[in-house]
């Protein structure tokens, strides 16, 4: 070990110098006559000595001197080798140089050949002059990649670099072997700043494509949480192609029951062949009904291609609830029309909804009767117990809705996550809505000037937009090409609502195939979300001539996709006295799901005051408790949690009320993020960011042979230097103020003036 050597410097202006010098020749001179007047006495003597020796130490503080001590290392000076060892590393897209149409290797495999030490000290016979300059290098293997559980399943480069820089001294530079891709943590620029203010260069071998492989992935499958038994279910999905050419891709969903068996037996297999465009990506669905209730997983694949590298994303599975149902609807309207005939005969056939009507007549004393028919709008009590309301040719005004029925109404909406129907007719009663509590809830802009709608001799028809030909509302036909056929086929209407433009914050499905606004297009079928349930508006009062030539089938279908598109959230999880539903229905690892729940009373109406907790059980067994805070205003009569899922699996959610002593339980699927994708390109960019940064370099794995001379030419780490400021020191300031004392003291004693 080398021994530390100390030096002293001064810190001073050649001016300061100078007039310092000068201070202390004066002060010198005076000192001597002083004691030349004493007649030399010895006691004069040493006084003037020791302020000339105050003089100088003083000039000498304000040169600011200072002890430098330098300390070589202490130690051998360190290269560390930090490499990736998250998941997409294990993505087979290296091919080899020597022999292309060989198995692509991983790119684990492809820097195994790397992590040994005698690679980077170059020890072996032809590399004698690089090992004189490595032979003293420590070399160090650190592995990165997250600090999730488990951590492979993500990259945190910034946590990485920063870990050796902290971990390690006498760095003389960092070799970085990874794909570049970084999905969580701060963005590794930060530690690329500071390895720049340290002087330590960081030299990236980036291994991975830079160019899309063959492949074909099916990116995502938006299967529904539950379905309803004889019902048809969707299974919306995406999957996307890098290959050269369009291809046709078989589908296969596999359905698999889950049974008191140690293995699932496979219920139902479906396939389907979707064409999926050269470097783009396909969106389609697989319909499917189910005829008993029960848990079901479904797995869903495609086939590999011949030319296909990367078959590891090819499938993925979700599981599914298949229940009973049985929504209840409320109908309201104020003449009995064709279409409210013919909505209420649509649903009463449906063996999955009970209708209630409310017919108001208002040019009767009485109104509407017989069977499924109410005598009047129900209470809070009676109208928290429907899933959807239809509300017809139907206003604010004398003999129909009160302005409180309206805003429980609205409540039902928000609070308890209901639909609500608006289906404007041709008496133009929708005018008064707009001004009383729906008409936040109303989705479209009416015109003013013409509330009674539009007629026509001529046929109008609907044309779907973007959105309505990818919706389920909207869905009459088995594919999306078909759909539009039905669509453009269905018979017209003479009739529409006086409709301006659709509200900010709504979806249009459907609008007028020709006439236009200022604003666009007519919008005749209009979505929207208010607090926990949703609104649609229907703008036409033909729907009911769908049936032409058909009978039920279009007409009844659109109604009953309706009914239960509305009524979903509803449906996720409920007993006879609470209600849980959660937002959103497949949430990802890390995602805030909004807990919803509603209870009902012991008379039947909601909870408007409580408490109400729900248990959240972790696929590992931990429990978390999250107790749900009551809602105001609008939000009366709903608990409002939130809590956030940490681990991918299906969680079981126990919602109960003290109150009341009820409890209703479900499950919950949690998704992996799936940070780490196979397949995805190597983001080479990011690595030349770091090594621009820290004046490295970005190579490949096949020129790590040159990048040993950069390694051999780097210099040796500095040597510490540890400086002690004299000047500022405090026993420099103590020896100061005692001198000063001892020189005033001394004057009294010897009688000097």
């Amino acid at each position: 070990m080398q021994e530390q050597q100390g030096s002293l410097e001064f810190l001073s202006s050649g001016s300061i110098t100078v007039l310092g010098l000068l201070v202390i020749a004066v002060t010198g001179v005076l000192c001597w006559l002083a004691w030349h007047r004493s007649g030399y006495r010895k006691q004069t003597g040493w006084l003037e000595l020791l302020r000339f020796v105050l003089v100088c130490l003083v000039v000498a503080t304000l040169n600011q001197p200072e002890w430098l001590k330098t300390q070589p290392p202490e130690h051998r000076s360190t290269l560390a080798v930090l490499w990736d060892q998250s998941k997409s590393m294990e993505t087979r897209d290296v091919l080899d140089a020597e022999n292309v149409s060989g198995e692509p290797k991983s790119r684990t495999e492809a820097i195994q050949p790397l992590m040994s030490e005698t690679v980077w000290k170059g020890e072996s016979a032809s590399d004698t002059e690089h090992t004189q300059h490595t032979d003293d290098l420590n070399v160090v293997f650190e592995p990165f990649s997250s600090a999730l559980d488990p951590p492979e399943e993500a990259t945190d480069l910034n946590a990485g670099m920063t870990h050796v820089l902290d971990n390690h001294t006498n760095l003389r530079g960092v070799v970085l072997l990874s794909d570049g891709d970084w999905n969580v943590g701060n963005s590794p620029v930060e530690a690329a700043t500071r390895f720049r203010m340290k002087g330590i260069p960081v030299f990236a071998i980036g291994v991975g494509s830079r160019v899309p492989l063959p492949d074909l992935e099916l990116v995502r499958m938006d299967a529904p949480t539950f379905g309803v038994v004889n019902k048809q279910v969707r299974i919306p999905f995406v999957v996307r192609s890098t290959l050269g050419q369009d291809r046709d891709v078989r589908i296969t969903l596999n359905i698999n029951q889950k049974s008191e068996s140690t293995s699932a037996t496979v219920e139902k297999q479906i396939t389907k062949v979707v064409r999926v465009p050269a470097m783009r990506q396909a969106q389609d669905n697989i319909v499917s009904t189910l005829p008993a209730t029960g848990d079901y997983t479904l797995s869903l694949r495609i086939d590999k291609d011949a030319e296909e590298l990367i078959p590891e994303n090819n499938e993925i599975s979700a599981p599914i609830s298949i229940r009973e149902e049985q929504l209840k609807v409320l109908v309201i309207e104020s003449y009995p029309r064709w279409e409210y005939r013919y909505l209420r005969n649509a649903l009463e056939r449906d063996p999955g909804v009970e209708v209630t009507c409310l017919l108001f007549h208002p040019e009767l004393p009485k109104v509407g009767g017989g069977r499924s028919y109410i005598k009047r709008f129900p209470d809070a009590r009676e109208l928290s117990r429907y899933d959807v309301v239809f509300l017809g040719d139907v206003g604010v005004k004398d003999g129909q809705l009160t302005v409180e029925q309206a805003q429980e109404l609205r409540k039902l909406v928000s609070a308890q996550a209901s639909g609500l129907v608006f289906m404007p007719g041709r008496k133009g009663a929708h005018d008064s809505l707009i001004s009383g509590p729906l008409g936040d809830l109303y989705p479209v802009v009416l015109e003013p000037a013409i509330p009674e709608g539009v007629g026509s001799s001529a046929q109008g028809y609907f044309a779907l937009t973007t959105a309505g030909q990818r919706s389920l509302l909207t869905r009459l036909g088995d594919t999306d090409e078909n759909n539009s056929e039905v669509w453009r086929k269905l018979p017209g209407f003479f009739w529409y609502a006086g409709v301006a433009r659709a509200k900010v914050g709504t979806e249009t499905l459907a609008v007028h195939d020709q006439v236009t606004t200022a604003s666009g297009r007519v919008p005749l079928i209009v979505t929207k979300t208010y607090g926990t349930g949703k609104v649609l508006f229907m703008g036409t009062d033909s729907a009911w001539r769908w049936r032409q030539g058909v009978e039920d089938k279009y007409h009844y279908r659109f109604w009953s996709q309706v009914a239960r598109w509305m009524a979903y959230r509803r449906q996720m999880a409920q007993s006879e006295s609470i209600r849980l539903f959660y937002s959103p229905d497949r949430p990802n690892v890390d995602d805030v799901l909004t807990l919803n729940a509603n209870a009902i009373d012991n008379v039947g109406g909601p909870l408007d005051s409580g408490t109400v907790v729900v248990q959240a059980i972790s696929p590992s067994g931990k429990t978390q408790t999250i107790r749900l805070q009551p809602g105001t205003e609008d939000l009366a009569g709903l608990f409002v949690g939130s809590f956030v899922p940490k681990e991918p699996g299906n969680y079981r959610l126990i919602a109960s009320s003290s109150e009341t002593g009820a409890s209703v339980q479900t499950d919950l699927s949690v998704q992996g993020l799936n940070r780490e994708q196979q397949g995805r390109l190597a983001r080479f960019d990011v690595l030349e960011e770091i090594t621009k940064i820290t004046d490295g370099k970005l190579v490949s794995v096949s020129e790590v042979p040159n990048l040993l001379e950069y390694l051999a030419a780097l210099p040796e780490p500095e040597p510490t230097v540890h400086r002690t400021r004299i000047w500022a020191h405090p026993i420099w300031a103590g020896l100061l103020i005692f001198l000063l004392g001892v020189f005033w003291v001394a004057r009294k004693m010897t009688g000097t003036v």
